[in-house]
């Protein structure tokens, strides 16, 4: 537990019910991502996005085409797109 009795770390992370740390002052968007097979896929897209300004973390998972990006404020979805497309993938949109 963080100092003064907050569960709140300096980091800014709050942990809320269920284990799970929830970072304040961010956003969290899943987009569907066509094209993924392997773990080498999701490495090349969640390195293209996570080169995008402002992109904290990013999880892709093949078998399910989904890919969790975590930034400071909503992204461009053109930027998005564009991550994606230069990973060799296509961007279906918003999951």
């Amino acid at each position: 537990m963080a100092e003064n009795g907050s569960c709140c770390t300096p980091e800014g992370s709050c942990h809320t019910g269920g284990g799970t740390a929830v970072q304040v002052g961010t956003v969290t968007t899943t987009y569907k991502v066509t094209g993924m097979t392997c773990g080498h896929c999701e490495g090349a897209v969640s390195s293209e996005i996570g080169e995008i300004a402002g992109v904290s973390s990013v999880q892709a998972v093949a078998a399910t085409g989904l890919v969790t990006v975590t930034s400071e404020a909503p992204l461009d979805e053109a930027a998005v797109r564009a991550a994606v497309d230069e990973a060799g993938y296509e961007l279906a949109g918003q999951a």
